[in-house]
């Protein structure tokens, strides 16, 4: 437990530029204190102590905004930075190395039993409020943009962005002709759905005109 805890730290120093020390991270950091909390209530879980598990990460919610199911399976070196608003789901699995901001949601996309949540591969990221729903894969080293909804499986070394999320990059090579993305550098997915609204209502009042012409 405590080489995992070791693991942890070590994760966030090494990619959050604000983290000063190793002490700081311990005592001030609420994405370790909620992986902590969830690593006590998933071997709760694990040995079939289901409510002691839940109450576990109710309370690591209560302290940190940060909810994760007893049930999901997280790796090591994981840094949740920020982390208000996180949600894990009860099938979800996070692979080694993966960062997660806050807003974050791996959730299922109704009530159907069994797996229904995502399964993120090794060193993904995914950026401020994006959505990933659905029991499907993201592969290794994938980016999610900030505000993207994943809906479908994104395959390893891609970049995705966008609502409905698409991949942008793959191996580094654009797949499009948008700019390469980061969780700052992207389109505003709202402003992007507008226009494709005002492109419809344009085709639309085009139409019409046509139809009324023809009276």
């Amino acid at each position: 437990m405590f080489k995992g805890l070791r693991t942890d730290i070590r994760a966030i120093r090494e990619r959050d530029p604000a983290a000063r020390s190793s002490l700081e991270v311990l005592l001030l950091y609420s994405g370790l204190h909620a992986l902590m909390w969830y690593r006590c209530s998933h071997f709760l879980y694990h040995h079939r102590l289901f409510f002691l598990a839940r109450a576990v990460s109710q309370l690591a919610r209560f302290f940190t905004g940060i909810e994760i199911h007893p049930g999901a399976q997280i790796g090591r070196g994981v840094l949740i930075d920020h982390g208000s608003g996180v949600v894990v789901g009860e099938t979800a699995v996070v692979g080694d190395g993966c960062t997660l901001y806050q807003g974050v949601t791996l959730g299922g996309t109704g009530k159907d039993k069994g797996k229904r949540h995502p399964t993120l591969g090794r060193n993904v990221m995914v950026g401020a409020g994006a959505k990933i729903l659905g029991p499907f894969a993201v592969g290794d080293n994938v980016k999610i943009a900030a505000g993207a909804v994943v809906l479908d499986p994104i395959p390893s070394g891609c970049t995705a962005v966008g609502v409905p999320a698409r991949v942008v990059r793959r191996d580094n090579q654009r797949v499009t002709e948008k700019q390469d993305m980061d969780q700052v550098h992207i389109p505003d997915p709202v402003s992007q759905e507008l226009c494709r609204l005002q492109y419809r209502v344009e085709q639309l009042e085009k139409l019409l005109s046509e139809m009324e012409g023809q009276k």
